[in-house]
Parts: structure tokens; sequence; C-alpha cells
């Protein structure tokens, strides 16, 4: 105990001083995160005010405080006396070895900034990609978020996003409704075309134009089916095509036409 104490005496200078840089380097970090933090919260205002897509300023804004981040480390590891010069080059034969094993990590950043380049899609849009479906609600570094329409949040891959088809609901401002109705081999075709015409002229929520169309699809097994095709706005797509269902479904009972279910007609011959 007595060695330890006057091991203290004597160095006490170099503990006091190395105390005081080891509480200057925390107050650096303290602060650095505390800036990097401000500064990514400025960014996404920024582009906010600039009424710049949301999913952009968010990816940008992460960039950057990782970037101030990594500054207020180096900042913080010099001040207690760690040459920074050596630590960058052995951080970099480092970061070599770590990105060989990391290349999913790298694939979704490079991914994340093909996406904000080529603009697939943007914040709110509905999109269905690597096999999801959902609202895009923001693209981080290395994934993107999505919102399902039951309200569950997907966390996707940016790279599994831009590693295959995407299909973007929401892009254009118009959508086309495909219906497939069966009427009896017995109903009149031509009235049940009319019936069919008729439902969708009295929504106002379909489209003049483009028309609609209604013709005979095929002569199916157990029905005469009719393609039902308007076009609506593609805010209005569900709510019309839920009505539209049962309109047509009220409209051909109304006219006494009927919706045959599937059916096999078996023939028996005595021999």
């Amino acid at each position: 105990m007595d060695t330890f104490l006057d091991w203290i005496t004597k160095n006490s200078d170099l503990i006091i001083h190395y105390a005081i840089q080891g509480i200057l380097a925390l107050i650096i970090l303290f602060v650095g995160m505390r800036i990097a933090k401000f500064c990514e919260s400025l960014t996404e205002k920024g582009f906010e005010k600039k009424k710049v897509d949301k999913a952009v300023g968010s990816f940008v804004a992460n960039i950057i405080y990782a970037l101030v981040f990594a500054a207020t480390v180096l900042m913080a590891l010099s001040q207690v006396g760690i040459e920074t010069t050596s630590f960058i080059a052995i951080l970099g034969a480092a970061g070599l070895a770590v990105g060989l094993a990391l290349q999913g990590s790298l694939s979704n950043f490079a991914s994340g900034v093909l996406i904000i380049i080529l603009r697939p899609f943007k914040s709110g849009d509905y999109i269905e990609a690597g096999g999801r479906a959902g609202s895009v609600q923001k693209i981080e570094i290395f994934s993107t978020e999505l919102k399902t329409p039951d309200n569950k949040v997907i966390i996707m891959p940016n790279s599994a996003i831009m590693s295959g088809p995407i299909v973007n609901y929401s892009r254009e401002k118009t959508r086309r409704i495909d219906l497939v109705i069966g009427v009896s081999y017995d109903s009149d075709l031509k009235k049940a075309k009319e019936v069919l015409k008729a439902v969708l002229d009295a929504d106002s929520r379909v489209l003049k134009d483009p028309a609609y169309t209604v013709a005979v699809h095929e002569l199916a097994a157990s029905s005469v089916n009719f393609v039902v095709r308007p076009w609506v706005n593609t805010t209005e797509y569900w709510p019309t095509y839920f009505d539209l269902v049962e309109n047509i479904k009220v409209a051909l009972d109304e006219a006494n036409i009927t919706i045959p279910f599937p059916q096999m007609d078996v023939h028996l011959h005595k021999d």
C-alpha cells in the first residue's frame, strides 16, 4: 500500500495531466455527439423547408451524422494523446478487413445511394419490392422503412429492394381496376353487359377518360366471363373497387342474372 501511495505521489503531476486530458476528451465526445445530432436535425429541416422528399433528407442527414461523429471520435482520441495519423492508417486497414466481412452492409449502403439517385419511389409512395409491400416512411443508410396498411413496420435492407423489380402503385395519378365477372350460360349477354355498364356510369369516381372496358373475355367451364376495367384516381382505387364489386352483385341480382357456382356435369351411362 505504501509503495502504491509513493507511486501516486511521485507521478501526481502525470496523473492529473492525463485525468484532465481524459475529462476533456469526454467533454469533446459529449459535445461532438450533440453537434452531430444537431447537424442531422438541421439537415432534415433544411431539406423539409426546400420541400425535398422526406426520404432523401433522412438519408443525407444520417450520412452527415456519421461523418461528424467519426470526426468527434478522432478529436477525442487525439486529446488523450493517441496519434490519430497512425490510428487512421490502422483504421483504414481494419476498415478493409471489416469491409470484406461486411459486404452485405456495404451493398445496402450502395443500394441506398442508388435509391436516392434514381428515385424509383419517394416518401409516402405505396410500393412492392423484395416480396414485401407498404408505404415508404423513410430511407436510411442501410435500410428502408415501410408501413403496411394494417400498421406493421417493415425494415427492409436496401440491397433487397434494388436487387429485384420495384412496383410503385402511387407514381401515376390514375389506376385501372380489373374485375372478372362471370354470368351463367343461360343469361342474356347483352342485358348483362348493359347492367355492368350502368353500374360504372352511376359511379362518379369512374373516369370518363380513359374510357372503361366491358367485354366478354372467355367462355369458361362454368360461366361466361366479362372483363370490367374502369379507370379511377389512384387515391380512390380501393374504395371504388370494393363498392363496384358490391354494386355489380346487387345489380345483377335485380336483373335476375345469375352468377353461377363452379360446377361439373356428370353423365352416367348404363351398360
